[in-house]
């Protein structure tokens, strides 16, 4: 039986600050090969190039990945500052719709920090430009320095609610995590349920409420070490499963909150 294909979101850059790539970073793929159980797909963020309803014909699932620029503010509504950082408008017209495409049929997805992002403005939410400007907040950007492992270290708990969606993915009511984002969830998007929450109250893993299919987020990097990581990988098993279902014809119950 051939694999279930996920699309993998790149990101659009200049290499040596001349030439103009779109690439995914390679432990994305590694993942979704080696424990997701899936074929890697690299998509370029340009929807001039593939479209969201090509793509849906294509792929049976969607890795949003993280990336360097930030979702523009005018998708939520709001004025461009310097505190907003780099953007990519392409990749916000791909991601975007794609989200709320899936969402409406029941494709699967796993959105990954800026990924997590792209899902909550996606479903009409708003993001702050630099979390660690908030009061009480802690600072959750990758340290500038250090080695691979410094940067990917493990540095605070995620809490999730008691016997949601994650809790039961996960095996457990906390974990520990990486941390590498500025940004994050200001206000939350319609149907969007924060399900785990770090130390600080920043949220950190998310679901589309009623959604008939996988529609998962998290704020943190679980592709790092994720063969081996006994956070990541409960979490790509579960987004490989759902895509294998998708792809053979079964369709998911619509995702629900806890009670």
């Amino acid at each position: 039986m051939s694999r279930p294909v996920i699309g993998i979101i790149g990101n659009s850059y200049l290499l040596n600050d001349q030439y103009p790539v779109h690439a995914g970073g390679t432990m994305n793929s590694q993942a979704i090969a080696d424990v997701a159980g899936c074929l890697p797909l690299i998509v370029p963020s340009d929807p001039g190039l593939a479209g969201v309803e090509e793509l849906m014909q294509v792929c049976d699932g969607f890795l949003l990945t993280g990336g360097r620029p930030n979702v523009h503010p005018e998708e939520y509504g709001e004025q461009e500052t310097e505190a907003h950082g780099e953007f990519d408008r392409a990749r916000d017209a791909i991601a975007l719709g794609i989200v709320r495409a899936c969402v409406e049929r029941g494709q699967p997805f796993l959105g990954i920090c800026r990924g997590f992002q792209e899902v909550n403005v996606a479903m009409g939410g708003s993001l702050y430009p630099e979390i660690r400007d908030l009061p009480g907040r802690m600072n959750h950007r990758m340290p500038p320095d250090g080695t691979l492992e410094e940067k990917f270290e493990l540095r605070h708990d995620v809490t999730f609610s008691e016997g949601g969606i994650f809790h039961g993915v996960m095996g457990a009511p906390k974990v520990r995590t990486n941390t590498l984002h500025g940004q994050g969830i200001k206000e939350p998007g319609a149907r969007i349920v924060i399900d785990g929450h770090a130390e600080d109250g920043t949220p950190e893993a998310i679901y589309v409420e009623g959604a008939p299919g996988f529609t998962l987020a998290v704020q943190w990097h679980p592709e790092y070490e994720a063969a081996i990581d006994p956070v990541s990988r409960p979490l790509f098993e579960a987004f490989g499963a759902a895509a294998r279902d998708w792809a053979q014809g079964v369709r998911a119950a619509p995702l629900s909150k806890a009670v």
